[in-house]
């Protein structure tokens, strides 16, 4: 794509566009990226870098994603012009009744933690697309959590702030406040729980972590503490392969996971949006954004609709993203005036990461993992040091609703990468953002499809999200109708949504709403470009 010379209309960072030719990756952290870098320098392939990514994010941002959290992958194949996507997501344990939890669900501790399954996803990536061993593959992960690293400002902020629900947890201290107080910038971190558990895995394979001794030792520190996963629970854990639900948008393919993600709500939000005459409107304009709004209360009703383990509830409606109903929800929208949020039932957060990485040959990989909020369910199990996620709190608990908490079952997850391809081009993008996912995503895709900035303007851009009531992932599900925007948005935006009738609160310059990464390569020249969000410790690289 050749971008346009268009005015940004807001300051920028001034982060360049990474170019190179053979390889690329964009991940939440500097030394991730590394760790990418250093297997594909080994031969390593896309899916085996992304592995390397994947576990040194758990090792160097750990309040974001990691073994003990869960994760969706999307893999173009070169070789055969093939998208695929990877259900890395665990369920519920065996014994989560919704009685269990008549009382409500708890943001922390071990009770909060659903099975994970983020390292079956590891394995299966390996197994299906890579090239070299895990103990290679890990190595860096390893030396970082065995040797340390230096805080960042990002991650020394995140400690200082959760610095009270950390210290609730006795390993989860002795890890992160290993003085009784956070650490500061440029301190060393070092994590020799997880480097063997690591060390163990990379040895004797995922399977480790699900059956062994490892496994024991993990299940035995849950219990002890009141929570839930039990070997029996921890043996659900598996990844699969599925199609990805697409949607032809202009003259490109989009790709996105399929349930139990609610990626599709990114489908159907850029499928309404092709009804309106985009192209006329400016960039981060009142016009722009609010079509963008509307089109995302719409599709989150869909979610609360049909949305949940189609194990469970049934394979999603094919007919939710049929262009001749896209069009109906399209004339639905007032473009005078916002519309109030609808619900199926009568906010915060969560903290997640999102990478990309392309090798040599072309193959691409999109990842976002989590653990949920910020630090998880902020447990570490014993001697593990495993971080669990909190992924309980996706549950509802209200009978008949698609995403109703029962035992065995994998939840609604907002975990939404995408994969755009058309003959000689693809991108890859990933966010993370809880329910934000989509609407960044389809913000920078816009901003980048139909206008021409280039990848890392688009990513730079002032952004936006709505939180509607019953409409947020966590429980109790939100009660706010509010449009909740960084504060380099220009204020005649601002003004121009608050005039339609939108609740509008202003954030900081930089939000910060989201962090995200992305890939995009064109074959005719053989160039891949790297962006990387600079609300975040985020890193690209490109050779």
């Amino acid at each position: 794509m050749t971008a346009r010379a268009i005015a940004t209309f807001a300051e920028r960072a001034g982060r360049p566009l990474l170019m190179g030719r053979c390889w690329a990756v964009s991940s939440g952290h500097s030394l991730a990226s590394w760790a990418g870098a250093r297997v594909l320098e080994r031969g390593g392939s896309a899916a085996d870098a992304a592995v390397a990514v994947a576990a040194a994010l758990n090792v160097v941002e750990p309040q974001m994603s990691g073994i003990g959290g869960d994760l969706f992958a999307l893999v173009y194949e070169a070789g055969t012009s093939t998208v695929w996507a990877v259900n890395g997501t665990g369920p519920a344990p065996l014994d989560a009744t919704p009685e269990r939890f008549r009382d409500g669900i708890p943001e922390r501790g071990p009770l909060a933690a659903s099975v994970p399954a983020a390292a079956r996803a590891w394995d299966l990536l390996v197994q299906r697309w890579g090239r070299l061993p895990l103990s290679i593959t890990l190595a860096p992960a390893i030396e970082l959590a065995r040797d340390g690293f230096p805080v960042s400002h990002n991650l020394a902020t995140y400690i200082e702030t959760y610095a009270d629900v950390l210290a609730s947890y006795p390993e989860t201290a002795r890890t992160f406040l290993p003085t009784g107080s956070p650490p500061c910038p440029g301190d060393v971190l070092r994590q020799p729980d997880l480097a063997r558990t690591l060390e163990t895995v990379a040895a004797e394979g995922v399977n480790a972590l699900y059956e062994g001794d490892l496994a024991e030792r993990l299940t035995r520190a849950v219990l002890a503490a009141g929570g839930l996963l039990t070997r029996e629970s921890l043996r659900l854990a598996r990844a699969t392969i599925v199609e990805p639900l697409q949607l032809a948008y202009r003259d490109w393919t989009i790709c996105v996971p399929p349930p139990n993600s609610s990626a599709h709500t990114l489908l159907e939000m850029l499928g309404i949006l092709q009804y309106f005459p985009l192209a006329r409107w400016r960039p981060l304009s009142p016009e722009l954004l609010h079509v963008m709004i509307e089109a995302k209360k719409l599709a989150f009703l869909d979610r609360e609709r049909f949305t949940g383990d189609p194990d469970f509830v049934g394979p999603f409606p094919p007919d939710v993203l049929a262009p001749e109903r896209l069009q109906r929800l399209a004339a639905a929208i007032d473009l005078t005036r916002a519309k109030p949020v609808l619900t199926t039932r009568p906010a915060r957060e969560d903290h997640t990461t999102s990478f990309s990485v392309m090798d040599h040959e072309g193959n691409l990989v999109v990842v976002t993992a989590s653990l949920n909020m910020a630090f998880g369910s902020a447990f570490i199990a014993g001697d593990t040091g495993i971080l669990l996620n909190n992924r309980m709190t996706y549950w509802h608990l209200e009978p008949k609703h698609p995403n109703q908490l029962q035992p065995g079952k994998r939840v609604r997850h907002t975990l939404s990468p995408v994969l755009l391809t058309r003959p000689g081009e693809r991108l890859g993008l990933g966010t993370p953002g809880s329910d934000a996912q989509v609407q960044i995503l389809v913000h920078v895709l816009v901003h980048w499809l139909e206008y021409g900035f280039d990848l890392q303007t688009a990513i730079e851009l002032p952004r936006w999200r709505h939180r509607g009531p019953g409409h947020e992932s966590n429980w109790p599900h939100g009660s706010l109708d509010l449009v909740q925007v960084e504060g380099r948005l220009p204020n005649a935006t601002i003004e121009g949504l608050q005039a339609r009738g939108h609740r509008v609160e202003r954030l900081a310059r930089w939000g910060p709403i989201g962090s995200c990464q992305g890939i995009h390569w064109r074959d005719a020249e053989r160039v891949v470009e790297a962006a990387a969000d600079p609300r975040s410790d985020a890193y690209a690289l490109a050779w």
